[in-house]
């Protein structure tokens, strides 16, 4: 059940990568990339009101950070920014929007349960973030791509420590296991 719940998230993001939208697709990746860090900021700022444990908190911030980083390249390049004024837990994109509710839904049952939406979110951002930089991009936007999944490979080893804390050994369920290794090894 757990995989099958990580595939359909899976298939929701990266689905929502690909409607026409009109825009180049570095653009539609920018603009994707900004709700997807905007959901990553909402859902551990509502787990840490949940569980009040600091590793929500402190990653909610650097998510703050991200989706600053690609809303100066929305600014740059002269798109509208699907954030806008939203609330957290607001979303402009409904797949993102259905995300968002499942996974609250999902990381209010336990903090077990909770940091592995972290987990599972972290998986999903690492691999959204690698399919955008594998694509023809201008040198500015990889450079925040690049950052924002240096960020995102810090934030998996940092729920991963919490999930082996609470319940011993983590598998991944979006990245290869060698994938997944590799940034749970590094430093």
């Amino acid at each position: 059940m757990k995989r099958l719940f990580s595939a359909i998230l899976m298939v929701l993001i990266i689905g929502t990568m690909t409607l026409a939208s009109g825009l180049t697709a570095e653009e539609d990746g920018i603009v994707f990339m900004r709700e997807e860090e905007k959901l990553a900021r909402d859902v551990y700022t509502v787990l840490y009101e949940i569980w009040n444990v600091n590793v929500f908190k402190n990653i909610a911030e650097s998510e703050q950070q991200h989706t600053d980083a690609v809303l100066s390249l929305i600014g740059e390049i002269g798109l509208e920014d699907p954030v806008g004024e939203n609330d957290i837990g607001v979303f402009t994109d409904p797949e993102l929007q259905k995300l968002y509710d499942e996974l609250i839904e999902k990381g209010s049952k336990s903090l077990l349960d909770a940091v592995e939406v972290g987990l599972l979110i972290e998986e999903i951002d690492i691999a959204d973030i690698e399919e955008l930089l594998a694509g023809e991009i201008g040198s500015r936007t990889r450079t925040v791509y690049e950052n924002l999944l240096r960020g995102s490979e810090s934030h998996l080893r940092a729920f991963l420590r919490q999930y082996e804390k609470l319940a011993g050994s983590y598998s991944p369920e979006v990245l290869s296991v060698d994938r997944f290794n590799e940034i749970a090894s590094a430093k």
